[in-house]
C-alpha cells in the first residue's frame, strides 16, 4: 500500500505521448472471446484495468501472452469456464462487457455485480433488456446468469444511451441470426474503435459513428490485429494539468476529430491549444479567463453523450476553474455522487458552491493550500492530483489504485514532466 506525495506549485512542462484509450481497450479485451482464433491488440495502456480484464479472459481458459510493450495476442480457442471469479468481478466496472460475448460464443455467462467507481447508482437494467431481446435469459439474484439458446438479430432501442450497454449488444448481435437495429446507440470513438475491431474480424457494422448501428450477423469471426486510438480523457487530463500549473505541454499521437468537443469546453475557460497533425501544443501563456455566454451571463460546462462534452472530464474541469478568473456553472448530468469529491476542493481553498449533487459553481483564482486527500474514483482522482499540484505546499493523496486504473504508469510521466511527486509507502 503507498500514497501519492506532492509538492505543489511547480508549473509542469515537457514532452509526453497519448497512452491508448483504457474505454475502448476493456471491451476490445472482452470481444477476442467471439474468436477461437489468436487476436494481436497493439496500444492497450499498462492500467489496473486491462490488467484485470486479462486475469479474466485467462481465468476462462483463454491464453493472453505480452508480445511487447502495449501490445498483447490472445487466443480464445480453449475456453473452459464461463463464470467470471468473484474477486475480480468486484474490481472493475467492465466486468459486465464479459455478458455479450460469453452469451454468443458459448451461450452462457455468470457473474457478481460488477466493481469500478463509486459514483453513485450505475444501472445495469439496459444491459438485460438488450441481451433479452437478442434471446438471452437473465436472472438477477444475487448474482447474473445469462444463458441462450439461440441469439436472434432485432429492433432494439436502448432506454439510455449507455456505453457499455451499447457494447454488449453490438458484441452479442454480431453473432446472432439475422439483422439488427441499435437505436439510440451510444457513439463515442471507443465504442468506434470497438465496432471498427469486430468489422476487422469479419463483423458488418454500419452506421459507425452515428446513434443507429446495423448489424447483419454472421456465423463465425476470425482473428485479426488491431491498434486502439489515443485516450481523449488521459489526453484532456493533462491539458487540464499545464493550465492549472501555470505549465505546458506537448502531446503527440493525438486524434483531432476527439478533441472538438474538449476544444468547446476548455474554451469556456479561457484555454487553448495549438494542433499539428496528431500533436498538440498546450502554451503556458493562457487567458484563463471565463468567457461568458451571450449577455454577461455565467457560462456553463455542462455533459452528455457524444460529441457532447465527456462526463468523465467533468471533475478535471471543475479543479481547472479554480485556478480561472471568472465563475462557471459545472453541471454533470450523470452520477449523483460525482461532484461529492468537492468538499476536499473546498478544504484546499477553492471557492466551489456544490448547488445539489450534478451542478457546483466554482469562482476563481483561489489559491490552493497542501492537503491530505482520499481518490473515491479515477477522475476525481486524477482531479486530485491536478489540485495538489497547483496547490502550495505538500498534499498527500490515498487510494491511489483507484487512479492508476485509468492513468498509464502517471507518477513516472508527472515526474518526467517536471512534477514534484512521488510514491510513500503507508505505515
Amino acid at each position: 500500500m503507498y500514497e501519492y506525495e506532492i509538492e505543489g506549485g511547480f508549473p509542469i512542462k515537457g514532452e509526453i505521448t497519448a497512452s491508448g484509450n483504457k474505454n475502448a481497450a476493456l471491451p476490445c479485451i472482452a470481444a477476442t472471446l467471439l474468436t477461437d482464433e489468436p487476436v494481436i491488440l497493439k496500444n492497450i495502456p499498462e492500467i489496473e484495468d486491462t490488467g484485470v480484464m486479462l486475469n479474466i479472459l485467462q481465468s476462462f481458459g483463454a491464453k493472453a501472452e505480452k508480445l511487447k510493450v502495449n501490445t498483447w495476442k490472445i487466443e480464445a480457442k480453449d475456453v473452459e469456464s464461463c463464470v467470471i471469479p468473484a474477486e475480480l468481478s468486484k474490481k472493475i466496472r467492465a466486468s459486465i462487457l464479459f455478458a455479450g460475448p460469453m452469451v454468443a460464443r458459448l451461450g452462457k455467462a455468470e457473474m457478481l455485480p460488477p466493481g469500478g467507481d463509486v459514483i453513485g447508482r450505475r444501472r445495469l437494467d439496459t444491459h438485460f433488456i438488450a441481451l433479452e431481446q437478442l434471446g438471452a435469459q437473465v436472472k438477477v439474484n444475487g448474482h447474473f446468469v445469462f444463458t441462450a439458446n439461440k441469439l436472434i438479430g432485432t429492433d432494439i432501442f436502448l432506454d439510455e444511451c449507455s456505453v457499455t450497454a451499447t457494447e454488449n449488444a453490438v458484441m452479442a448481435a454480431v453473432l446472432a441470426e439475422g439483422k439488427t437495429t441499435i437505436t439510440n446507440a451510444a457513439s463515442e470513438p471507443h465504442i468506434q474503435d470497438l465496432c471498427n475491431m469486430l468489422c476487422a474480424m469479419g463483423a458488418k457494422i454500419t452506421g459507425i459513428g452515428s446513434n443507429i448501428l446495423y448489424i447483419d450477423g454472421v456465423r463465425k469471426l476470425h482473428g485479426c490485429e488491431f491498434e486502439i486510438g489515443p485516450d481523449y480523457m488521459e489526453i484532456g487530463s493533462y491539458i487540464g494539468l499545464a493550465a492549472a500549473t501555470r505549465g505546458s505541454v506537448i502531446i503527440k499521437g493525438v486524434k483531432n476529430l476527439d478533441m472538438r468537443p474538449l476544444k468547446v469546453g476548455f474554451a469556456k475557460l479561457g484555454i487553448s491549444w495549438m494542433q499539428d497533425g496528431e500533436t498538440i501544443t498546450v502554451s503556458s501563456i493562457q487567458e484563463m479567463k471565463t468567457n461568458a455566454d451571450v449577455g454577461t451571463k455565467i457560462p456553463k460546462i455542462d455533459d452528455s453523450p457524444w460529441p457532447g462534452f465527456p462526463p468523465d472530464l467533468t471533475s478535471i474541469m471543475t479543479v481547472v476553474a479554480t485556478q480561472v478568473e471568472g465563475t462557471v456553472l459545472i453541471f454533470e448530468k450523470m452520477f449523483e455522487s460525482r461532484m461529492f469529491f468537492v468538499d476536499k476542493l473546498i478544504s484546499m481553498g477553492a471557492q466551489i458552491t456544490l448547488c445539489d449533487p450534478h451542478r457546483a459553481v466554482v469562482s476563481g483564482p483561489s489559491p490552493l493550500h497542501g492537503d491530505h486527500l482520499v481518490s473515491p474514483d479515477v477522475r476525481a482522482g486524477m482531479a486530485m492530483v491536478i489540485a495538489a499540484m497547483a496547490a502550495r505546499g505538500t498534499s498527500r493523496i490515498s487510494n491511489v489504485y483507484q487512479i492508476e486504473r485509468g492513468y498509464e504508469h502517471l507518477v513516472e510521466r508527472l515526474q518526467s514532466l517536471g512534477g514534484h511527486i512521488k510514491r510513500v509507502n503507508v505505515d
